[in-house]
């Protein structure tokens, strides 16, 4: 499962070969949540209130950075992984 983002403790990472809809898994500590990517919901798992609204705050400004990772990650082969996405500030 590649990481693509790191921040406040909080773990974001897209698994290779996944069923729809797009959606990445955020994970803080021993609490995990899987987040669509085109609108930011919360699929499955939860996460603390304060992580969560930083996941969804991150996922909406990094929304085709997460579509172009999704992408890859489906495709996994000889396409070259796009860059990371750089972390909330």
């Amino acid at each position: 499962m590649p990481e693509i983002a790191r921040f406040y403790g909080i773990v974001i990472t897209i698994n290779y070969r996944e069923h729809p809809p797009p959606h990445f898994y955020a994970s803080y500590g021993m609490d995990e949540a899987t987040v669509v990517i085109d609108d930011a919901t919360t699929l499955a798992g939860s996460l603390p209130p304060n992580a969560r609204r930083m996941v969804l705050r991150w996922a909406t400004l990094h929304r085709s950075a997460l579509k172009a990772h999704w992408a890859w990650a489906q495709n996994r082969g000889g396409a070259e992984r796009p860059a990371g996405i750089p972390p909330l500030e």
